[in-house]
């Protein structure tokens, strides 16, 4: 492999601009192809972001001279994608939602395993230095014994919808799209839970348009978390211990996001967090870029086991919703 880490970029929408302004803050990295079924956005964003080599084909990518791929399409396509990608024994760092169930998820890890090849979910809260700051603080023991969890994430989006929000072949739906956050942060702080109750409110294609849930984790933890396409909501979350509370404002997933902490009765103090320019995407690229740099075909961050436990949670809150997507049929109703 080459001293500096070359990455292509599969997709050109939003999500891959932002991580492709990123890239640049990444040290041993080179951001070297781009690949699009449509040239001229392709060629656009070459132009962009100084890319040396374009594909608009992504079988092309998968050949090509790169060492990793970041998969930045909808995720109803992260299997097909990802898979491509392994099966050309390309490393590969793919955009959350993983997959649209944990059988996808298993297969594509499976292989990444047996082609000795890197691959990690996308999951960039979990390198933000504000995530890392709170878990120093949950840590310290300042919050005693953790209790309770509020987080949602919502948007209201004005039909007609995008196709990949509404459509069940695509994994439409609020709960995959951003209610994973909320679901990530239940889990990261508790663990996979107990008991899972929810409800949802379809939308006329039978995904949830808003989801609402309640998970039970180990020694009584709870957490009450909501997704939504109906609504803007505070996109806020809530720690609370025995002894105080943390409180994550300005998009809580972000990397602009705001940490209070209050200990007892005190008033809400913010905590200050250094963060570098950029929107926050260069810290999960230098994490991957490290791990090809040192031959490791796992992150010890987030792990696939992380990916799986992720993804058989959010399949169990599909499965008491009865949220259902095209691949599930070993989804039991």
């Amino acid at each position: 492999m080459s001293q500096k880490i070359r990455w292509g970029i599969l997709g050109c929408g939003k999500i891959a601009a932002k991580f492709a302004a990123d890239l640049r803050l990444v040290k041993d990295a080179v951001l070297h192809a781009i690949a699009s079924r449509d040239e001229n956005r392709a060629n656009d964003f070459a132009k962009t972001y100084g890319i040396e080599r374009v594909f608009t084909n992504y079988k092309e990518l998968a050949m090509s001279d790169v060492d990793v791929i970041y998969i930045a399409t909808p995720h109803g396509f992260h299997y097909e994608h990802t898979m491509l990608c392994l099966n050309h024994k390309k490393a590969v760092l793919c955009e959350k939602a993983f997959a649209l169930n944990t059988k996808q998820a298993r297969e594509m890890i499976d292989l990444a395993r047996t082609n000795q090849v890197f691959l990690m979910e996308a999951f960039w809260t979990k390198f933000l230095p504000q995530y890392k700051k709170i878990i120093e603080i949950i840590d310290s023991g300042v919050l005693g014994e953790l209790r309770w969890l509020q987080a949602d994430f919502g948007f209201y989006a004005p039909e007609p919808l995008v196709q990949r929000l509404y459509d069940p072949l695509l994994g439409g739906g609020s709960l995959l799209d951003v209610g994973i956050y909320p679901v990530f942060m239940a889990q990261s702080l508790f663990g996979k839970p107990e008991d899972i109750q929810a409800m949802m409110i379809p939308y006329p294609s039978g995904v949830d348009e808003q989801c609402a849930m309640t998970l039970r984790h180990r020694e009584g933890v709870l957490a009450s978390l909501s997704s939504s396409f109906a609504a803007d909501t505070p996109v806020q979350a809530t720690i609370a211990g025995t002894a105080g509370r943390i409180e994550i404002r300005d998009r809580f997933h972000n990397a602009s996001s705001r940490i209070f902490l209050g200990i007892g009765k005190e008033e809400l103090k913010e905590i200050e967090v250094y963060r570098e320019d950029g929107y926050g995407y260069q810290f999960e690229a230098q994490h991957v870029t490290d791990c090809l740099l040192k031959n490791i075909t796992e992150s010890p961050v987030m792990t696939h086991q992380d990916t799986l436990d992720l993804m058989e949670t959010l399949d169990a809150i599909r499965n008491v919703c009865g949220i259902r997507y095209g691949v599930d049929n070993t989804i039991r109703p």
